[in-house]
């Protein structure tokens, strides 16, 4: 993969989808399709409501997640992955892909690192 750096994309696409929370909204979406607010934050425990809607929105304003709000009362709001935003599951499952092996690589060297510390 030869990219001139200063043509670079990766800072756009990253722009995205950093932060720790986005990846798993997506991820969440993709699997379980259209989800209520309420449901996304009890599979997220560690989430604030704060923080759920601020990367909601930011997903929204890319067009990578749609909300529909349903005129009832209480009002009704549900999220789902737009067609776009799934062009982003090749990357997700590289992206996890890769966290796996760095996991497991990380595992097995420390075995390694405490047998040097014994020696």
């Amino acid at each position: 993969m030869k990219k001139e750096p200063e043509f670079c994309q990766f800072q756009e696409a990253l722009g995205i989808l950093v932060g720790k929370w986005k990846p798993v909204i997506l991820v969440h979406l993709l699997n379980d399709g259209t989800q209520r607010f309420s449901v996304l934050k009890r599979k997220m425990p560690g989430i604030t409501q704060r923080m759920l809607t601020k990367q909601l929105r930011e997903l929204e304003d890319e067009d990578i997640i749609q909300r529909v709000i349903y005129p009832e009362i209480p009002p009704k709001v549900e999220y789902s992955i737009t067609e776009y935003g799934r062009s982003l599951e090749p990357i997700l499952e590289a992206m996890h892909e890769w966290g796996s092996s760095h996991v497991a690589r990380k595992q097995a060297e420390e075995p390694e690192a405490q047998e040097e510390k014994l020696s």
